[in-house]
């Protein structure tokens, strides 16, 4: 597999922004360009000294937006978003796992630098996570006090169900003591018999056998990792920053 996905190009020039580059002297100009260029210290100034660009402005952006389309689209053409993806025949052979080290780590960036969150619904979450359980809302049309907890809980489930995933031996956890299986010769009763008299081999732990397994342990882990792919197909359009 060799995947090559460049960040997203934006190639637009707002007809405004050329005209205030153009007209750098006015009041109105220095301005908008402030606006936008603002620094920490600038945003303490005081908006009231803010002047208004002149009606003659809007008609040339009118004027100027079919050239700033024009070069919006030569731009797109000479500098587009480089997507490149190839697959190659071992990289299905188990794919949730080849797919699992790459989703992991954007889950975890995506959790860092998340600016919002989705709806979850109540019935994903627990109870102490539901809408249901937040304090009552100011305004109808808040979002709950819950509501981005519920995302965090989301994330992290799907955050677990993949580093699982990304592990061969999670499973291994759940086993301990040592091993020692013999094969002892059985009649078709399953009674052990001599060699030579033997119908079939049973397989029974030996004098030596100390191990245990923890199946209810590995059973409760699993179904974690299973409502977690649940929840990552469920949300799968949520997954934005």
């Amino acid at each position: 597999m060799k995947i090559y996905i460049s960040k997203y190009r934006y190639h637009w020039i707002s007809p405004y922004t050329i005209l205030d580059r153009v007209f750098w002297w006015t009041d109105w100009s220095r301005c908008n360009r402030w606006t936008l260029e603002q620094s920490l210290a600038d945003q303490q100034r005081d908006v009231t000294a803010y002047v208004e660009h002149p009606e003659w402005v809007d008609r040339w952006a009118d004027r100027l937006e079919p050239i700033s389309r024009f070069i919006n689209r030569v731009l797109d053409i000479i500098h587009p978003r480089i997507e490149y993806v190839r697959i190659d025949p071992w990289d299905t052979w188990s794919m949730d796992h080849t797919l699992a080290p790459i989703i992991l780590p954007m889950l975890r960036q995506l959790k860092a630098t998340k600016h919002g969150s989705p709806f979850v619904d109540d019935e994903d979450v627990p109870e102490h996570l539901r809408s249901t359980a937040a304090p009552p809302r100011e305004n109808e049309w808040d979002t709950d006090g819950n509501h981005h907890a519920r995302w965090a809980w989301v994330l992290d489930e799907m955050i677990f169900a993949f580093e699982m995933k990304s592990r061969d031996d999670w499973e291994s956890e759940f086993h301990s003591g040592v091993i020692d299986i013999q094969w002892v010769p059985v009649d078709a009763d399953g009674n052990e018999v001599a060699k030579g008299q033997h119908k079939a081999f049973q397989m029974r732990r030996g004098p030596n056998d100390t191990s245990e397994f923890d199946s209810e342990g590995m059973q409760r882990v699993q179904q974690r990792i299973t409502n977690g792919f649940r929840l990552f197909g469920k949300y799968y359009e949520g997954l934005w920053d």
